[in-house]
């Protein structure tokens, strides 16, 4: 016959049993499974071994991870916002190799650009007052003004595409107040989606690509004309940006027509030049001294009339202007574009740092909160 325990027996009995179940979970908890770190070499004929094997390393590593559900989180937040700042940086750099290329593209038209203002200098100064009786030079009273918009053709640049907007709207305001009629000729997406919403007069529309060319310039200076010389306005003006550097452009206004003889002859230019120092970007401006103007002696015979000559240069020059502002507005957008990705990926680093603070603060709350747990269960017991 066995007698039965006492209740303080059974008491010290129950005691043992739950300290001993608590120091299986936390050794269960806290302790690493080799199998968790082990590499198995598959052999021939032994797949479904290999499968099964890794099969319970992913589980067993997955239990010694000793966070909460906020943890979890922040970790994938934290990814996130790495592979943002990742895309960001490669769309800087792209930008950076199209804003070269637009630097090219206007090297490149330099010469046509000065063989033209040295000959048309030197054709007004041989024909002298007889040059303002040519339609594109001639002044009139304004009544009507055609306003030229270059805008860009995508977003994420900053406030390249608003401020451009904004100085065409205060624009066509300003002159309106004054009882001068407007219509718009826009170039680029941006500004033709906003204006056309809001129900604009709109001449015509184009596309503002990243390679503007000689053809698409050559289709706007063809509706500029034709609009001038048709008697449909009186005026037009050009609203673009000027690019000043990586981290400022300027919009600017010029009048395209008519010409203003002594502005063709004695205009210089400027040429931009993409630098790099310390992994920095950074842009260089050189001015360029007006071309001087071609000498035609007073025996020369032209086969053609000096006023027809400079009635067909007129047309190539407005050309080679508006070729000029859609590279310079290109070159600003792309300039805006690598700053705005610039910021984008400095808050991204920003955010990163602060996520990861969080993240091992939650970790840390998180262990300290088993280990808090761990040591009242054990002082309750001992009590």
């Amino acid at each position: 016959n066995h007698e039965p325990h006492s209740p303080p027996t059974q008491l010290v009995t129950m005691k043992f049993l739950f300290v001993a179940a608590t120091a299986i979970a936390t050794a269960s908890a806290f302790t690493t499974s080799p199998a968790a770190f082990t590499t198995s070499v598959p052999q021939v004929g032994g797949v479904s071994d290999v499968f099964s094997q890794e099969g319970n390393a992913h589980r067993n590593r997955r239990s010694t991870i000793v966070m909460d559900g906020k943890a979890n989180a922040i970790r994938d937040r934290i990814a996130t916002v790495n592979n943002t700042k990742k895309i960001t940086s490669a769309m800087k750099l792209v930008a950076a190799a199209k804003v070269r290329r637009a630097q090219d593209a206007v090297l490149a038209t330099r010469p046509f650009s000065e063989t033209l203002q040295s000959v048309f200098g030197g054709l007004i100064n041989r024909l002298g007052g007889e040059a303002a009786d040519l339609p594109l030079l001639t002044q009139r009273e304004v009544n009507k003004v055609t306003l030229v918009s270059i805008t860009g053709d995508r977003g994420l640049c900053g406030g390249y595409n608003s401020f451009m907007i904004k100085k065409t709207e205060a624009r066509f305001k300003e002159l309106t107040a004054q009882g001068i009629e407007c219509d718009l000729i826009l170039i680029g997406k941006k500004g033709i989606s906003y204006f056309t919403r809001r129900e604009y007069p709109i001449r015509a529309t184009y596309d503002c690509t990243q390679n503007p060319d000689s053809k698409q310039a050559l289709s706007i200076s063809e509706e500029i004309i034709n609009s001038f010389l048709s008697g449909e306005t009186d005026a037009v003006e050009l609203l673009y940006t000027k690019f000043l550097s990586l981290i400022s452009s300027t919009p600017s206004v010029r009048t395209l027509v008519p010409f203003s003889a002594s502005e063709i002859s004695q205009k210089g230019d400027e040429v931009f030049q993409l630098t790099s120092e310390n992994g920095d970007f950074g842009v260089e401006r050189k001015e360029l001294d007006v071309a001087e103007p071609q000498d035609f002696p007073n025996d020369m015979i032209f086969e053609q009339d000096p006023l027809q000559i400079v009635n067909s240069i007129l047309p190539l020059y407005l050309n080679g202007q508006i070729l000029r502002t859609l590279q310079e507005s290109v070159a600003s957008e792309l300039a805006a574009r690598m700053q705005s990705m610039q910021s984008a990926s400095d808050n991204a680093g920003a955010l990163s740092k602060q996520l990861s603070q969080e993240y091992n603060r939650a970790r840390q709350a998180s262990v300290t909160q088993e280990i808090l747990e761990i040591v009242s269960g054990a002082t309750a017991l001992e009590g």
